[in-house]
């Protein structure tokens, strides 16, 4: 049944209407569509809206055409059925696939030519105070685990300082062998050195020989030899484990000689045991430090000598403990010390403790602890420090009881890092250089002229603060300054001798383009005290301890490279011009000028 629906409100009455006639007589439903069907052929068109409506006659519905459904249609949806219960399982088999991917090809990347790195190197120098500084290293794989290398080093000047009267000249040479091998499970090396070292006692007093004739002071110098000599043998040797218990061990051998009979042998080894504890790694070093010498005559020269000896045992376990932003390295050391000499023994017990935490991240790492130690002193390790000595010291180890020591680091950028840190450490027989008493007399030996020093012992306590700052701008550009501020406190001696306060340096190195490049470092080391007595004169009052002015020292370098092989420098050091003294009466060599070059190569 096909018909138009008027598109008014009639739309409903017409729809309840329709509704009723399906339940009317055929007949009636007969009658009723030829009627319709009649009038579809004589119609007018009208747009009302956006749909055709067909008008027969005006129509004004009545609200008694239209009639409520009665009846509510039975809805079959299969929406609203009872949904059923299902039961499912995954039967898995396996499937052979077919797919095949293809190959990526890699996208060209140009790689930077990278810089060949050569074996062995060359250099050599010529300056003024007709100084000398020459150095070769050589370095040769005999097959793929093992090697050999030498480095021969050598600096010498002809001195040459203003008003100095005694010879100043020094030689220091030294010649290094070294075999090694690099294999899968384990790695070693042994060293063997011979090192000469050639000083001259040229510190006169400044008023030296003010009492004495001209001629006899003259013929007084002349018969001092101011001249000393040492020499060094050592042996030494390095293990190490990848997969062992014993993770490393460190050998070492010396023998220390002068020309004036003195002598010194030195034995040093230190394994180190690692192992796993819940997780944590413990780690335990073991230490045996002897050292045994003598000294042919003391300073009085009346006719006793001097010997020394000392048997240092010590372990020292330490365990780490990481949790989240906290780092705890926990242990303690022990050392029993002989004196072979004198039949003293000390047991001593040291702290091993340190922490630090992450305050945000690697911007700022709060460390803090509390670490001691038994140093045992030798004769060759005071002559690294001052070659001025004379060859009649008492020999003592160091007990550093304690340092306490908190601090912050971390990086103020990615290139700028800082560490800044505040300590109090109390030593007991702490080593200090002081200048020895002296006289005038033509038969002392050459270094009892006021122009050596000796070693004096005291516990001294040191509060220090340090601070360092390194910045990296680019890959042409770094710098870094740092700078210790320390006050000391003695309980024998009146001043901590040769101790500064202030000691303040600062680096920076640059290239200036491909070929040339630049550097500079600065350091200040503030005032210093020391004393020595002419014993040859009676005072009335004691004199005072003399201080020693502060200094500072400016050296810069350029260097050129004419190629990957060949470079040339220039070094310039003490630019000030400043003859300041490091030790008392001792004033070093003024402006200083090197021009050298570097050589490297490959067999």
């Amino acid at each position: 049944m096909t018909f138009k629906i008027f598109k008014i409100k009639t739309e409903q009455i017409i729809a309840s209407n329709f509704v009723k006639s399906l339940f009317l007589p055929k007949a009636v439903i007969g009658i009723l569509f030829l009627f319709v069907f009649h009038f579809s052929f004589a119609q007018d068109k009208k747009q009302i809206g956006g749909e055709t409506v067909n008008v027969v006659k005006p129509y004004t519905p009545k609200i008694s055409d239209a009639s409520k459904v009665k009846e509510v249609a039975d809805l079959d949806d299969d929406g609203n059925t009872k949904k059923e219960v299902i039961k499912y399982s995954i039967f898995s088999f396996p499937v052979a696939s077919t797919f095949t991917p293809s190959k990526g090809k890699a996208e060209g990347v140009e790689k930077e030519k990278q810089a060949h790195l050569f074996k062995n190197y060359a250099t050599a120098g010529l300056g003024n105070y007709g100084t000398f500084i020459g150095e070769l290293f050589v370095n040769h794989d005999l097959n793929n685990t093992d090697y050999v290398g030498g480095m021969f080093r050598h600096h010498s000047s002809q001195g040459g300082i203003k008003e100095v009267e005694l010879d100043d000249k020094f030689y220091d040479t030294s010649l290094n062998l070294m075999y090694g091998s690099n294999q899968k499970e384990v790695s070693w090396n042994l060293d063997l050195g011979f090192k000469n070292q050639i000083y001259n006692w040229y510190g006169l007093p400044s008023d030296f020989g003010n009492v004495l004739s001209p001629q006899d002071r003259r013929s007084l110098l002349s018969s001092i030899d101011a001249r000393q000599s040492y020499n060094t043998i050592s042996l030494g040797g390095n293990i190490a484990f990848d997969e062992s218990i014993l993770n490393k061990m460190t050998l070492q051998f010396n023998r220390f000689t002068d020309i004036y009979n003195s002598s010194e042998n030195r034995f040093y080894a230190k394994p180190t045991v690692e192992f796993n504890v819940m997780d944590n790694l413990v780690k335990t070093d073991l230490v045996v430090d002897y050292v045994a010498g003598n000294f042919e005559k003391n300073y009085l020269n009346n006719g006793q000598s001097i010997k020394y000896g000392f048997t240092n045992l010590g372990i020292s376990p330490s365990f780490v403990m990481q949790k989240e932003d906290w780092t705890l390295n926990i242990g303690a050391a022990i050392f029993y010390s002989f004196d072979n000499q004198n039949n003293n023994s000390k047991l001593l017990l040291y702290p091993k403790f340190n922490a630090s935490y992450k305050v945000v991240g690697d911007l700022m790492i709060f460390y803090a602890g509390a670490e001691g130690d038994l140093k045992q002193n030798t004769y060759q390790d005071f002559v690294d420090i001052n070659p001025f000595l004379s060859p009649t010291l008492f020999m003592a180890p160091t007990d550093q009881q304690y340092d306490l020591f908190a601090g912050l680091k971390g990086k103020l950028s990615n290139t700028v890092s800082y560490n800044i840190k505040g300590s109090y450490l109390n030593e007991r027989s702490k080593a200090l250089f002081k200048s020895n008493d002296y006289n005038e007399n033509n038969t002392n030996e050459n270094y009892a002229f006021g122009n050596s020093f000796q070693v004096v012992y005291d516990d001294l306590k040191t509060l220090n603060f340090y601070g360092e700052l390194k910045a990296d701008f680019s890959e042409d550009v770094s710098f870094g300054i740092n700078g210790s501020f320390s006050s000391f406190t003695t309980d024998f001696q009146s001043e901590a001798w040769n101790l500064p306060a202030i000691k303040i340096a600062s680096t920076l190195d640059f290239n200036i383009t491909e070929k040339w490049f630049a550097g500079a470092n600065i350091f200040y080391v503030g005032e210093r005290k020391d004393l020595k007595l002419n014993t040859d004169i009676i005072y009335s009052t004691a004199p005072e301890s003399v201080t020693l002015k502060s200094y500072f020292d400016l050296n810069a370098n350029v260097g050129y490279n004419y190629n990957d092989r060949l470079t040339a420098f220039i070094r310039a050091n003490n630019l000030t011009n400043n003859g300041y003294q490091k030790w008392l009466n001792f004033p070093v060599q003024s402006f200083q000028l090197i021009l050298g070059a570097n050589y490297k190569f490959d067999f």
